[in-house]
């Protein structure tokens, strides 16, 4: 099994993890692994993440020309080629709409920090990029901000996105944060959120230098 075909097969189980979990409704999503400095592998436009092949996905190089592929591109690939270009450390891209963090990005209310342990060391601070059509090379831009230094973003009014080393790692790190949203939605029913005091999320920092996620 050459590389190449291992990538197409992990970004098929990704996406139908994605399509199990419920974070991409119909043909929403969009998942991208760089194989080399200069081309990409992606999921195409209009396709169920759930039910990929693997012949499925395309290839583009780093201005966004499609170079191979028997389906279009994805029409959001400009934001992957921005963390590409800006990130030289991320190797994978994962963009879908949990339902928990979409609600965030929806209310544009950021997500607070210093008060679960694993949010703290495996994804940090979480920002919000401000709202842009999707597609389009502003959407891609109002990332630029963080990708030196997050790992996840989200996307006011539209979704989730997140990188990383594998394709896999970039996923989850989305289904961390969603289930972080969802238990902040919950503790707010029972009235209270509580932040952990600043000793204790330095304990946290410490840990997450040391585990390599910094």
């Amino acid at each position: 099994m050459t590389h190449e075909t291992k990538i197409r097969e992990e970004i098929c189980e990704i996406g139908r993890r994605i399509y199990a979990r419920q974070f991409a409704a119909g043909n929403d999503g969009n998942i991208s692994y760089r194989l080399s400095d200069e081309v990409v592998l992606c999921t195409p436009t209009l396709i169920c993440k759930g039910f990929m092949q693997l012949d499925d996905l395309c290839t583009v190089d780093l201005t966004g020309e499609q170079l191979s592929g028997k389906r279009k591109l994805t029409s959001e690939i400009l934001l992957h080629l921005e963390i590409y270009k800006a990130g030289p450390a991320a190797k994978a891209v994962v963009h879908c709409h949990p339902p928990h963090a979409t609600a965030f990005a929806v209310a544009r209310e950021d997500i607070p920090s210093g008060i679960l342990p694993e949010v703290e060391i495996f994804l940090g601070v979480v920002p919000r990029a401000k709202y842009e059509t999707p597609g389009s090379p502003d959407f891609a831009h109002t990332i630029r901000p963080f990708i030196d230094r997050a790992n996840t973003v989200v996307l006011s009014n539209h979704g989730v996105v997140s990188w990383g080393e594998t394709v896999e790692q970039a996923y989850w790190r989305t289904e961390i944060l969603d289930n972080y949203c969802r238990v902040l939605l919950l503790a707010r029913q029972l009235g209270n959120v509580e932040r952990l005091p600043e000793q204790k999320v330095r304990e946290l920092l410490d840990l997450k230098e040391k585990l390599g996620n910094g």
